[in-house]
């Protein structure tokens, strides 16, 4: 098929290289000149594992092709990707100002038989309004379908080619046939293709990040329960997580969710609710638990230093929100970094990819280090923020060699307790007693 996608951001760049590896021809359409000039150049703007490769390989094979020439890329498509980001906006609520404007352009230029189809987090009633936009603007009904997209960064091009399910919402049946016939390739090992209305859909994705935010959330304030009541969180974690109602998936107790997808969408889902006139009282409380929880390291390292964070120097081994990204987008790490910087703390940080987009931010407030020891010398204190797998075993000794005093603020439970008493550190970690080292 020819398909065009509206948008190279992550969920644009993902969808099209892996329906272009399909065998379709796809061409992405962006209007930042200087991403599809480095596009074309083979740059890829994001960290995603085995995206670069597959971008070269489908480009070469020219099935992939990266365009600012909207008009171009739309006439000749028989599906037509909208990919375009959804922010927040002051209200919670989703700001669908750059899709709409993506509609109103693409209308003049598109072919009579092509369906419009909705990749981007919308609110419920998106596909209804993208419709009568359409329709005023070419004078015809067109067809619009839903297609939520549910990629986890670090692992989109897994998720794509592997899903769990295809959820899409149509008006036709004629409509989720073509859908059908496009995902065939991603659904032989019998995953289910769920047709619905395209409202049915749009609720679909934001209760699905909801209801993960809600999991994760529930077992952070559980996590801080336990280290108040001598409970151990593992313990308990592992004492629910074997009840099949229950299982173990996001239930990780840590400094909270970040990123693009989880608060926007849980915000927006309660405005959503609100403009209905639902009051969404656990939408609200899921996002003021992850809210407070990325303040759980801060406070416990400003507890340790009796509040005296002056002169000190705290080392940060990751600042992307989850590990295998780029993404610092609402990132534990920088609300950290922001209260230690405001408390005259000196920080020094490392990450395996986030480290430029950090600069970006900060510039020369932080000492930025190449190599996961270097952000340890002369530190006063270790937080570690996201769970990157360099982090995994490290050399207790050696870190220690390179601290001035042995203490780690461990916001992902890397390590045991046992490891840490043996290793002769003093560490704070969630919803565990602490480990404080005995004075020689």
């Amino acid at each position: 098929m020819r398909i065009t996608v509206i948008g190279t951001g992550y969920v644009g760049l993902v969808t099209g290289t892996c329906f272009a590896e399909s065998g379709n021809h796809v061409t992405c359409v962006d209007i930042d000149e200087k991403k599809i000039a480095r596009l074309n150049a083979g740059e890829i703007p994001i960290y995603e594992p085995g995206l670069a490769e597959m971008v070269k390989q489908n480009t070469e094979a020219s099935r992939l092709f990266f365009t600012t020439d909207l008009a171009d890329a739309v006439r000749p498509a028989k599906l037509v990707f909208l990919a375009v980001g959804t922010p927040s906006a002051e209200d919670g609520s989703a700001d669908l100002t750059a899709l709409f404007k993506a509609v109103d352009a693409v209308a003049e230029h598109l072919a009579p038989e092509a369906i419009v189809v909705t990749k981007s987090t919308v609110p419920v009633g998106t596909n209804c309004e993208i419709g009568k936009r359409l329709e005023q603007r070419t004078g015809r009904v067109c067809d619009v379908a839903s297609n939520p997209e549910f990629l986890k960064e670090g692992a989109a091009i897994e998720d794509f080619i592997k899903p769990d399910r295809v959820v899409v919402g149509v008006r036709r049946p004629e409509v989720a046939e073509v859908l059908r016939e496009l995902y065939s390739p991603f659904l032989r090992t019998e995953k289910p293709f769920l047709a619905m209305s395209p409202e049915s859909a749009e609720m679909t994705k934001y209760v699905a990040n909801s209801l993960l935010a809600t999991k994760i959330s529930f077992i952070n304030e559980m996590a801080n329960l336990c280290e108040r009541t001598k409970a151990d969180v593992n313990d308990v974690r592992r004492g629910i997580g074997h009840d099949s109602r229950i299982g173990f998936a996001f239930l990780f107790p840590g400094v909270g969710y970040g990123g693009s997808c989880f608060p926007k969408d849980v915000r927006a889902l309660a405005s959503t609710a609100r403009s209905v006139g639902s009051e969404p009282r656990l939408l609200d409380v899921v996002d003021r638990v992850n809210t407070a929880q990325k303040s759980i390291i801060p406070e416990k390292i400003k507890r340790h230093f009796g509040g005296q964070l002056a002169g000190k120097t705290i080392a940060v081994w990751g600042l992307a929100f989850k590990p295998r990204t780029d993404d610092i987008r609402e990132a534990p790490a920088l609300v950290l970094i922001n209260e230690m910087l405001e408390a005259g703390a000196k920080v020094q940080v490392h990450d395996p990819e986030a480290m430029e987009n950090v600069r970006q931010m900060y510039g020369d407030k932080l000492l930025y280090a190449e190599k996961r020891y270097g952000a340890l010398e002369g530190a006063d204190a270790l937080a570690i923020m996201t769970e990157w797998k360099e982090f995994l075993q490290p050399d207790f000794d050696f870190m220690k060699s390179l601290m001035k005093s042995p203490v780690i603020f461990d916001g992902r439970n890397l390590y045991s307790l046992k490891q840490m008493e043996s290793a002769e550190f003093t560490y704070y970690s969630i919803g565990r007693a602490a480990v404080v080292r005995q004075p020689a």
